[in-house]
């Protein structure tokens, strides 16, 4: 497949991926992540090494930029104020938790002393 019909492709079904997210309400990033699996490292229809090659870390920041940039401009705070106390313990709780699972992961998986796990979690 050459260049350019990659990059059709990938207009495409960013396209299609974009309408039917709107179609059935979701977030767009859900059918683009699908589609992006399936034609990528499943069915091997597009070789992102090959299609962008020295630039292919420039264009992932900037689709990441893109992301987050629209992720923002649909958040809603007034839904997230509703949910304060969950927020709360996800970041409190969530956060110990996930030091220590990977300060223990990593003491012993690593062999790494204590304190050099604990800095790493």
């Amino acid at each position: 497949m050459s260049d350019l019909s990659m990059l059709a492709l990938i207009g495409v079904l960013s396209i299609c991926c974009q309408w039917l997210a709107w179609r059935i309400k979701l977030p767009a990033i859900l059918p683009l992540l699908v589609c992006g699996l399936l034609v990528g490292p499943t069915l091997g229809w597009l070789q992102p090494d090959q299609l962008f090659d020295h630039l292919l870390f420039p264009v992932v920041s900037l689709a990441v930029a893109v992301i987050l940039f629209e992720g923002s401009l649909t958040l809603k705070f007034d839904e997230i104020r509703g949910h304060g106390r969950m927020v709360t313990n996800l970041v409190s709780i969530g956060m110990v938790v996930t030091w220590i699972t990977i300060s223990v992961a990593t003491h012993f998986i690593m062999d790494w002393r204590w304190e050099i796990a604990s800095l790493f979690g």
